[in-house]
């Protein structure tokens, strides 16, 4: 049978399903045995907790070791046993609560009898409270000497030692209480995505930007490239959809005076999944009237600069051992960066053939029928975002890709759009926004021909009531979104997507 130490799984052996389960009955013969001496675990309502790890290290002060027991200053202390050694008439411990772990000295003469019999048949991974006081091992570690113990839930589940060795990394994933308890590290993760969102939502309300939510469930499928969930409304009897945006309600918004929006939103994509995308995931979608693209790239400027300080402590961090500094921001056009990396000139294209045998050249794959902007795109992917390691905005994107964002008066083959990039990975886009309604009208209606034309069969809708609010008049207004996993990612120095997700999306297992 694989090593088992006080019931604590060694994981880096193999297990079969008869030594599991073997184990699994030991410890629910223990329940059974409290239950039926009158000690059921689980009746435990309340325990009143006046201490944590932390606090009690923090706030520590050496007392005269000739201090009565009695005259200690009590505290209660409540967690998870992770490990135990047991020496006859007295023990160590050690508890895990939400802010870390401290060791647990339990005497049978101060505790009782009783209670020290029933402590040494309790497993790792219970719940359990301590009441006592705060003392210095001879070691000199700060502990807590136990003057009563109680069993507050029972663990009925053996942990594993090293969750990292599982052969089956997914596991980590799909148990991610599990990964929690045995890995702090990770929970440090999680604390520092609350404070990247925290930290968010401060510089944005600073600035004079309104919180708001638009509604997940929308009533129609638009014709972008993204793929929706589709459900069924039973009352109303229509089919409703998953957003995969909230651009069109939040602009709606700016239709009504609302100047400085954003909202923190969950979005949903029925589409592939890797190290970088989830079918669920959280954005940050914020828009303000009377800007453009440009005061965007400012604001995104400054926004991972306080980010990367704030959290980081510097606006030089590190992300997979690349060194990045998010205090330099490069500024390339499409068309600049392709030609720094591919060494094509947009400009040297007069017509769109001459676009396609520059591709053929340059063994690029491009639709026979491609235009100059289509070109460009497949030339920026083919040569440019591999190259684009420290962070750097790509503006003037073709109009072909560009179906919300405003022509550039000067050229109107481009659009005031740009997206930018970290370590060769998209992070946000922006708009200088379309509020022409003839326009947005003629290019959502394209947009829906080419969906139609590729996918015979969809149900994907032009949004009129959108083009409606922008006959009411929208004012000129720069528009900005990025992925919140992403930036995640980043300032946690996570590999993978499913490392800043509490629950990525997983396949059932059988």
């Amino acid at each position: 049978m694989a090593e088992v130490k006080n019931n604590v799984l060694n994981e880096t052996e193999e297990m079969s399903a008869e030594e599991m389960n073997e184990l699994l009955k030991v410890r629910r013969d223990k329940l059974a045995a409290l239950k039926e001496a009158g000690c059921d675990p689980f009746e435990e309502v309340k325990y009143d907790v006046t201490a944590t790890s932390r606090s009690i290290v923090e706030n520590f002060v050496d007392e005269d070791t000739e201090t009565p027991i009695e005259e200690k200053p009590v505290i209660t202390i409540a967690g998870r046993m992770m490990s135990r050694r047991i020496m006859g008439k007295a023990s160590f411990a050690h508890l895990q609560d939400g802010e870390g772990k401290i060791q647990i000295y339990i005497k049978r003469d101060d505790v009782g009898t009783d209670d020290y019999t029933g402590f040494k048949k309790w497993d790792i991974g219970d719940i359990i409270g301590v009441e006592g006081f705060a003392f210095r091992t001879k070691t000199g570690e700060i502990s807590v000497h136990a003057r009563k113990i109680k069993l507050l839930a029972k663990s009925l589940h053996p942990l594993p030692e090293k969750f990292h060795g599982l052969k089956d990394t997914d596991l980590r994933y799909r148990r991610r209480y599990v990964d929690l308890i045995v890995n702090p590290e990770v929970k440090d993760t999680f604390v520092k995505r609350s404070r990247i969102l925290k930290e968010t939502r401060a510089f944005l309300d600073a600035k004079g930007f309104l919180e708001v939510d638009t509604p997940i469930l929308v009533p129609m499928e638009i014709a972008a490239s993204a793929r929706h969930f589709r459900t069924h409304h039973n009352t109303l009897d229509m089919p409703m959809y998953l957003r995969i945006e909230t651009e069109l309600y939040l602009k709606r918004l700016i239709v009504g005076g609302m100047n400085r929006v954003y909202e923190v939103g969950r979005i949903f994509r029925n589409e592939g999944m890797d190290t970088k995308h989830n079918p669920e995931f959280t954005t940050i979608e914020l828009y303000q009237a009377y800007t453009d693209y440009k005061g965007m790239m400012d604001l995104v400027e400054e926004l991972y600069k306080h980010l990367a300080k704030t959290i980081c402590g510097s606006e030089k961090i590190t992300y997979q051992g690349v060194e990045l500094d998010m205090g330099k921001w490069e500024r390339l056009t499409m068309a600049e960066a392709v030609k720094k990396y591919a060494g094509v000139d947009y400009n040297d294209w007069a017509t769109d053939e001459d676009a396609r045998l520059a591709a053929k050249e340059k063994h690029v794959e491009v639709a026979p029928d491609a235009t100059k902007g289509r070109v460009l795109i497949e030339f920026f992917d083919a040569y440019v975002e591999e190259k684009l390691i420290q962070p750097t905005f790509i503006y003037d994107y073709p109009v072909e890709n560009s179906p919300l964002a405003k022509r550039k008066k000067d050229n109107p083959m481009f659009t005031e759009r740009f997206e930018y990039f970290i370590c060769a990975t998209e992070y946000g886009n922006a708009f200088s926004e379309l509020n022409d309604p003839i326009d947005q009208k003629e290019r959502f209606e394209t947009q829906l021909a080419m969906k139609k034309k590729e996918e015979p069969d969809t149900v994907a809708e032009v949004d009129y009531d959108f083009i409606m609010a922008l006959e009411y008049g929208m004012p000129p207004t720069g528009g900005l979104g990025f992925g919140i996993d992403r930036l995640v990612m980043l300032l946690t120095d996570q590999p993978s997507i499913r490392d800043v997700l509490l629950f990525p999306t997983m396949k059932p297992q059988d």
